[in-house]
């Protein structure tokens, strides 16, 4: 059976890692070089770094930071934020990336992700949705782009059915309505993306309780678990996660 992914992520703005609520109200949570090394030593799974200010601002992921944070990272390493096209995903790379995350590029360019497929390999490209839950459309959600602010009409579910055909090798999925509210992730979300794809995803959003974190696991059949703010502030570590988890019967990658 494969083992559930624990990923730590890292929100950076002026390279500082930060962490808000519904992506509104950001406050600081520390270095990001320092932050990545702690978990890559504590024994997570993966990392993600998102500059999730490029997008907005239209400025490029900070190649310089990627670089100090790939030299103390020794986990899988996935960088995403402004990131535009295939020559820059090589870039990123090169940088000391295992993988990049597209969002708003890839709504704007659905080409993109099979220009990046064919050049770097499926595993390299990780599809991001922000997904916003459907204010007229009962179980449904719609995509946002740039950085969640705004939205677009399409459906989620789609999307991501559609990105996988195109050659997206991973689906990093967002809540925009549970993101830092540490209620739990939205099952609902998140079960229907996984059950209508056949790549891997990553909830986001909401963690909030080990409880929560197994919940979106076994209920939600995600296959990997994205956290920021009840790792940065010391709620949970790496290693309780895991021992929760194994205890519950879910397979985690042990600890060296």
């Amino acid at each position: 059976m494969l083992t559930k992914r624990i990923i730590p992520c890292l929100d950076v703005k002026d390279n500082r890692v930060v962490k808000g609520v519904n992506f509104l109200n950001l406050r600081d949570a520390g270095d990001a070089v320092e932050l990545g090394a702690r978990y890559s030593d504590e024994g997570a799974d993966e990392l993600v770094f998102l500059d999730i200010t490029a997008t907005i601002r239209s400025k490029k992921t900070i190649v310089e930071l990627v670089e100090r944070v790939a030299q103390k990272v020794f986990i899988p390493f996935t960088v995403g934020g402004g990131i535009s096209s295939a020559d820059e995903i090589g870039l990123l790379l090169r940088s000391g990336a295992d993988k990049c995350s597209i969002n708003t590029a890839a709504v704007a360019n659905p080409a993109l992700l099979t220009e990046s497929a064919q050049r770097f390999g499926a595993q390299c490209v990780v599809l991001a949705i922000d997904a916003r839950r459907s204010a007229t459309h009962d179980g449904h959600w719609q995509v946002c782009v740039k950085a969640g602010s705004q939205p677009t009409d399409l459906d989620v579910v789609e999307w991501a059915m559609k990105a996988e055909k195109l050659g997206a090798g991973e689906i990093l999925l967002t809540s925009m309505d549970t993101d830092g509210t540490q209620s739990g992730y939205d099952i609902e979300l998140t079960r229907s993306v996984a059950e209508a794809v056949g790549i891997p995803v990553i909830a986001s959003g909401g963690a909030g309780t080990l409880e929560s974190l197994a919940e979106v696991l076994e209920k939600g059949k995600a296959d990997a678990v994205l956290a920021a703010s009840i790792f940065h502030y010391g709620t949970y570590t790496i290693k309780q996660t895991k021992d929760y988890l194994k205890h519950r019967g879910i397979p985690v990658r042990p600890i060296d």
